[in-house]
């Protein structure tokens, strides 16, 4: 039978929609290569929007027995999440700024009150019953998403006088920003408006400007612009533009307000310009010139009365290194503060006026230290659970006496500490509530390892409700998840929604595979460039791993992954299709070696430093093309049932990608599902309660293949 007969049948049996075979010949390297649904990313094409909406009503029809429990599962994360509520107010200036969430809105509320007293640290307990006495409402996105399907917000900041707020909006998804200025003082909503900038734009300390960053026709944020306000946007001065298209250029001030730093980065090479705060349109000198292969990133302080600064760097040290330099003269005078520790991985190093902060890896958990600048020793911020993520945010102020601590784990919700500084002591300020009796000692985390081909021992976490047993006394229906890229590491955190999977009975697992950052710098160099196949058969060895030791079986599990993680989805699904009775991929990069091969497309000059060059090196193009799913959808196999879900504006991963997969897998007869949103981007819908009904949908074909959707 042939591949149109093939279709022709499927179509007949079950109503499929069937991609139209528009064959295209790509030649690379000697190798030409038939694509027959190259046209799908044609997205202004009337019959590729009309192909999309077919796949939505087919999608929606062949789930339509799910209506019911997807619309239990939405009341369930619905019912355990207090839908009024605040957050931990964070003191700057002489205001607390906080967010409010409102029962019935889908966006947040940007609030703030003033302080009771300037030497006020300790943030008011707010509650969502109680007047916040002087409080003000900064933006409110519910009003701002008025007439839009769709609304983000890129950028949110206010002044340091406290007197203006720039915000910048997405209406399509598609991540372009328009940043618009508020005078807070007079509610005047000023002239100043700035179109198609990149998220992250920022106020100068003295309030008088706005740096922010603009892309070029392939989505890289490349230039660094000052806008003075009360001047035409026409007559914006550029601070800073890359050619060289490797590298994301982005820009914000020091703590200290001291600099403007204009960091670039590519995949594995760093360089940061400084510019002076007080001379904004001075000439910006580099802290070091970049070398190939060499990533920094420095913070500014000042110890002993010198201007400092902090760099945390690779040169020489796989697992990075913390040195000071003087900020005058960075590349000379280097003084070792940590050195390089063989799988102590530094993550991030943020300053203060008289200390400062280091994040690393050690053991394959995040951690957290007070730096003492005196003696160079870090003291670790210590705490009682096997698995957690800690960080440090919400700290804006240059002197404070607290730092602010987010912490949580697969069964402790999300928990904001203040730690005193002087004392080592953490003050709880909150705990995310979740509603309904849940009570963390009803759960258990735990991490089990597997033997990968070549020995190597791969972390895998697992969540699970103990009313059920204790994992590995029985099978039981097993969610598995994984990314594996971008030394991204995947923390043990809570997540409300996934309670209505343990609380049927489900195990949720976490391959920490190597591509990601977990174990150390080396886990991702090994599990990158020609070494990525180690990400896809880490996970298919986690997988079997779970089944041989009694976990759960091949009918009872689910793997899922996102974007790069959906490429992942994709390899496992050729390489061990009968090991999982499902694949949920949300926005996959599938269709791998048509997007690295085509310079023009978002990302892709950057992205060759991850996965290598296909254009210009035929064994990269022949290792990629091993692997990428498009390429090798299998017609010996039995597929899975696969669920892959995109959105029509996505700029990081087109929704062509899983267009064309899931046609392709249709012509070897796999049982696969579209689900494109038609105004959304990368991050799906906007809006916490679409956000759930999408993830309820997710869930319910999840539980549904998993045989428990009646649980």
């Amino acid at each position: 039978m042939t591949v149109d007969d093939t279709l022709a049948a499927a179509s007949a049996r079950t109503s499929a929609p069937i991609a139209e075979a528009r064959p295209i010949v790509r030649t690379h390297h000697g190798d030409e290569v038939e694509d027959r649904y190259e046209w799908l990313r044609a997205k202004e094409d009337a019959a590729v929007i009309s192909h999309l909406e077919a796949e939505n009503a087919y999608t929606e029809e062949r789930t339509a027995h799910l209506a019911g429990l997807r619309e239990r599962i939405f009341e369930e994360i619905k019912g355990r999440t207090l839908e009024t509520d605040l957050s931990v107010p964070t003191r700057r200036g002489q205001w607390w700024y906080y967010g409010r969430t409102v029962e019935g809105k889908q966006y947040g509320i940007q609030c703030r009150a003033p302080l009771a007293s300037p030497d006020d640290w300790t943030p008011p307990e707010l509650s969502p019953d109680t007047e916040v006495p002087g409080e003000q409402i900064l933006l409110d996105g519910n009003i701002e998403a008025e007439g839009h399907e769709f609304f983000s917000l890129g950028s949110f900041e206010v002044s340091n006088d406290g007197t203006l707020m720039l915000y910048g909006v997405d209406v399509a998804g598609d991540e372009r920003y328009t940043v618009r200025v508020r005078n807070l003082v007079t509610g005047e909503q000023l002239p100043d408006e700035i179109p198609e900038t990149f998220a992250g734009a920022t106020f100068s300390p003295d309030g008088r400007f706005i740096v922010y960053t603009t892309v070029d026709d392939a989505w890289r944020p490349d230039t660094v612009w000052l806008h003075e306000l009360g001047t035409s946007v026409d007559d914006d001065a550029k601070l800073f533009h890359e050619p060289d298209e490797r590298y994301w250029v982005g820009a914000g001030f020091t703590r200290s307000d001291r600099y403007l730093v204009i960091g670039l980065g590519s995949s594995i090479t760093s360089e940061e310009w400084l510019v002076d705060a007080s001379d904004l349109r001075s000439e910006p000198r580099v802290v070091w010139p970049r070398v190939e292969g060499v990533e920094y990133e420095s913070a500014h302080a000042v110890v002993d009365g010198e201007d400092v600064l902090f760099v945390l760097h690779n040169d020489g040290a796989l697992d990075f290194e913390l040195v000071r330099v003087p900020a005058s003269d960075p590349a000379g005078g280097r003084s070792v503060v940590i050195p390089h520790r063989a799988g102590e991985r530094l993550l991030g190093v943020s300053t203060f006026r008289d200390w400062g902060v280091l994040g690393y890896r050690r053991g394959g958990l995040a951690r957290l230290g007070m730096l003492d600048y005196a003696t160079g020793e870090v003291s670790e911020i210590e705490f009682d659970e096997p698995l957690y993520s800690v960080g440090s945010g919400g700290n804006p102020e240059w002197a404070p006496p607290l730092l602010r601590v987010g912490y949580g784990s697969f069964v402790t919700p999300g928990t904001v500490y203040d730690l005193d500084v002087a004392t080592r002591e953490l003050h709880l300020r909150k705990r995310q509530p979740v509603l309904g009796g849940y009570e963390p000692e009803d759960y258990a985390q735990s991490r089990v390892w597997a033997t990968a081909q070549d020995g190597t021992q791969i972390p895998i976490s697992l969540v699970y409700k103990r009313s059920f047993g204790e994992v590995g006394d029985a099978p039981r229906p097993l969610h598995l998840y994984g990314y594996g890229s971008y030394e991204h590491s995947i923390e043990p955190g809570f997540s409300v929604a996934r309670l209505s999977e343990l609380d049927r009975g489900v195990v949720f697992a976490v391959a920490h595979v190597r591509g990601g950052g977990e174990m150390g710098r080396q886990w991702y160099e090994d599990g990158k460039l020609l070494n990525k196949r180690n990400t896809f058969t880490d996970f298919v060895d986690s997988a079997r791993h779970l089944v041989e030791g009694g976990y759960t079986t091949p009918s009872q599990m689910v793997a899922e992954g996102g974007s790069a993680g959906g490429l992942l989805m994709g390899a496992v699904a050729n390489l061990a299709p009968e090991l999982f009775a499902g694949v949920l991929a949300d926005v996959p990069f599938v269709d791998a070696l048509t997007t690295i091969l085509d310079p023009s497309l978002p990302l892709t000059v950057i992205e060759w430093d991850e996965w290598g060059d296909p254009l210009h090196n035929a064994d990269v193009y022949a290792y990629m093309k091993s692997y990428s799913p498009y390429e090798n959808v299998r017609t010996d196999a039995a597929y899975p049932k696969i669920l892959a879900v995109t959105s029509l504006n996505d700029t990081r991963v087109l929704y062509v990608e899983p267009a064309k997969w899931v046609a392709r897998l249709r012509e070897v007869g796999a049982d696969a599902l579209l689900k494109c949103e038609m105004v959304a981007g990368h991050g799906g819908v906007s809006g916490r309660y679409n956000a759930w009904r999408e993830r309820a949908f997710e869930l319910a074909w999840l539980l549904d293949v998993l045989g428990v959707a009646d649980a």
